[in-house]
């Protein structure tokens, strides 16, 4: 055989063994999530000791811009900055919830994190059936599961704080511009209910004769949804929407840019969305599953307990403020160290009618 003619041969042969080295690499990171996508990441700069952290998201999917986004920053931050070793397993549907992490279990990862409220019951159960690992949950706390688990650390957020400064902003506003102030939740649960209970006392805070405006989507995914609730909210009088709905918030926060009103972001901040975004109430879901691979990585892992995020911990806040919002900016701090110091409580209930 002509040495060129053999030296092609052997090149092409290579890379075609290359090539399908990498598809099983892929494929075996896929196996058995319960019908969720993975990835994988893998530190470049090690300064711990070397642990597997995986991280369960919820239905939103990792491109929801705040809440699922957020989770995995924080994980890809622990990688990056800890040396751990992350995947995640996303969730499509809640079916997914317990196979997803049953597969993180039984491959003797040193965390699982569930990302969410809605997956409390999923995380219960995996717990109680795989009592040598280490879970955390975000939006949940293990003191209100019926098993109360040792092996989950429950990281709740004072979500409310948050929604107080940016009702107070927002209803000042609204009172310059005469109009109303909205919100659009997805489902009804706590943490939804925590920011929008906080959203309306501070704005009746700034202007007690303020009207507010809530509404359901009953989805955290359908931005239609999302958008023809703000839409019809708008067309009340709402001169700002609140979006607390995930990425279905993304719609409203698209009929206020429509309609030439303001929208307020939720969990990261949105501002980069657009002019329309005049300021985001802030959860920093990124630092509290960061801090909470740091505990296991240090041997202060607490199961059973919670790790609250809130104003006196920087683990809530508001976010940047609009051109449109600045006039009321000045006015935050004060309300932010009230809050802080117990002078304001924010309530985490929303009032029946609204």
């Amino acid at each position: 055989m002509h040495r060129r003619t053999f030296r092609a041969i052997a090149i092409a042969l290579t890379l075609a063994l290359g090539a399908f080295g990498l598809a099983a690499c892929g494929s075996s990171d896929d196996s058995g999530n319960g019908g969720g996508s993975s990835s994988s990441a893998a530190s470049t700069a090690p300064q711990g000791k070397k642990i597997k952290v995986g991280l369960v998201t919820d239905i939103g999917g990792l491109n929801d811009r705040s809440f699922n986004q957020l989770a995995n920053q924080g994980l890809q931050n622990a990688v990056k900055q800890l040396g751990v070793e992350g995947r995640v397993l996303i969730s499509k549907q809640n079916s997914d919830y317990i196979p997803n992490l049953t597969t993180l279990a039984t491959q003797k990862y040193d965390l699982i994190i569930g990302n969410g409220f809605l997956m409390a019951d999923a995380v219960e159960a995996a717990a109680k059936k795989f009592p040598q690992q280490k879970f955390a949950i975000i939006d949940y706390s293990p003191t209100l599961m019926k098993s109360k688990p040792k092996n989950v650390v429950g990281l709740p957020f004072k979500e409310q704080e948050a929604g107080y400064l940016v009702g107070y902003l927002t209803a000042l506003y609204a009172k310059d511009n005469g109009g109303s102030l909205s919100s659009v939740g997805g489902q009804q649960i706590p943490p939804v209910d925590h920011y929008i209970a906080g959203y309306q006392a501070g704005a009746k805070k700034a202007d007690p004769s303020i009207k507010t405006l809530n509404g359901y989507s009953q989805s955290f995914t359908d931005q239609a949804k999302c958008k023809e609730i703000a839409l019809d909210q708008i067309a009340k009088g709402a001169k700002v929407v609140f979006q607390v709905a995930g990425s279905c918030g993304l719609g409203a926060i698209d009929a206020a840019k429509e309609k030439d009103v303001q929208a307020i972001g939720v969990d990261a901040d949105q501002a980069y969305l657009g002019p329309q975004v005049i300021t985001s109430a802030l959860k920093k879901v990124d630092v509290a599953v960061f801090n909470a691979i740091k505990s296991v990585q240090d041997n202060n892992y607490k199961g059973g307990t919670d790790s609250v995020s809130d104003l006196t911990n920087n683990g809530v806040g508001i976010g940047k403020i609009s051109a449109a919002g600045q006039k009321y900016a000045d006015k935050i701090p004060a309300i932010e160290q009230q809050i802080k110091d117990g002078t304001i409580t924010p309530p985490d209930t929303v009032s029946k009618g609204t």
